[in-house]
């Protein structure tokens, strides 16, 4: 099964750091990372920009109005995500854990479909 793992960035916690919490932070990362793709469950991982960069299309009587950015209705936005092939919900939860801002931000965990649209 394929999951996606949402993690949040929250620039006032991230800026609350010393710069040898973050290095701790970065390096827990790294060491996930080494964990998910010696198991076989790593598919992707993708950092995104910062939030201000992203844009928003909506069509609206058939026109497009692109938007800066996300509205964004707290302080934390999606800073990356992975994608892994886990055996079951439970290892990905288990997974999910183990992140570094699962302690902070919190990682969340969607179940993904098969390319046909259905669920896996």
């Amino acid at each position: 099964m394929k999951f996606l793992l949402t993690i949040y960035g929250n620039e006032e916690i991230w800026g609350s750091y010393s710069k040898e919490e973050f290095e701790k932070l970065i390096a827990q990362d790294g060491e996930f990372q080494r964990e998910i793709r010696e198991s076989g469950e790593f598919v992707s991982v993708e950092g995104l920009t910062d939030p201000a960069n992203a844009r928003k299309v909506k069509v609206t009587d058939g026109v497009p109005v692109v938007t800066d950015g996300p509205y964004l209705e707290s302080k934390e936005f999606m800073a990356s995500f992975f994608v892994l092939d886990c055996e079951n919900l439970d290892r990905a939860l288990e997974l999910a854990a183990k992140y570094p801002t699962a302690k902070t931000t919190g990682v969340e965990i969607w179940p993904l479909m098969e390319a046909n649209g259905t669920e896996m």
